[in-house]
């Protein structure tokens, strides 16, 4: 029987129908080989958006210290993800979540008409939380972050679907079995500022205990010993 939120399980089970999450054996971009594959790219259809959107919400409205006005999608996949989830949360709480706006960023500034490079609500003197899938090596959240800065909002947060808990692959000259940080670490370092995610490893370790394979799980708790982050 597992321990997690059921928002969360139920999230995990919808992600497994998708196979959006699976099981096995997959090399990962930085050569790592891993029992798992998270791909938050294939919540195209209207049950799959609506089942993360929701989990995003969730995770977002259970931190109830958190104070933000617009919730902002990089360019590209983090604008269904700001859209939706705006929606959800003025659902679960309108009275706290009625006037949330959401925001995203243009690929290329736009020359004509209104012009500039933001959809949605001006960002300026506004709380801002980022959302997006995952922090891989943080390179697209600190590009999203420069835009929230140069356009005169105050970050104070980001929420990703989910944290892969693991430290950072090593750079040249570098010992693979050296303790380092993770990529959501290093940016919640850099900045201060708090990192949701839906799902960690813990979670889906927790999840394969009751509902998946004995094997599974071994590999799972195996890799997360190998390369678990500092943080």
């Amino acid at each position: 029987m597992t321990t997690i939120p059921a928002y969360k399980s139920q999230f995990i089970d919808h992600c497994i129908k998708a196979n959006a999450l699976k099981f096995g054996t997959f090399t990962l971009k930085s050569g790592r080989i891993s029992p798992y594959f998270f791909n938050a790219g294939l919540f195209h259809r209207a049950d799959l958006i609506r089942s993360i959107s929701t989990a995003f919400a969730h995770t977002l409205a259970d931190r109830s210290d958190l104070e933000f006005d617009i919730l902002f999608g990089p360019a590209y996949k983090g604008v269904p993800l700001a859209t939706t989830t705006v929606d959800k949360l003025a659902e679960i709480n309108p009275e706290k979540y009625g006037s949330l706006s959401y925001s995203f960023n243009r690929k290329e500034a736009k020359t004509h008409g209104e012009g500039g490079s933001i959809v949605g609500a001006p960002l300026k003197g506004k709380k801002i939380f980022i959302i997006d899938d995952v922090i891989t090596a943080g390179t697209a959240i600190r590009e999203a972050i420069e835009i929230i800065k140069a356009e005169g909002g105050e970050l104070v947060g980001i929420v990703v679907a989910v944290d892969r808990m693991e430290k950072t692959p090593a750079k040249d000259g570098e010992d693979e079995s050296a303790p380092r940080q993770s990529a959501i670490g290093q940016v919640r370092e850099q900045y201060g500022i708090p990192i949701l995610a839906i799902l960690t490893l813990d979670d889906v370790v927790e999840f394969t205990k009751g509902k998946g394979t004995e094997d599974d799980l071994r590999r799972l708790k195996e890799y997360r010993e190998m390369y678990k982050a500092i943080d």
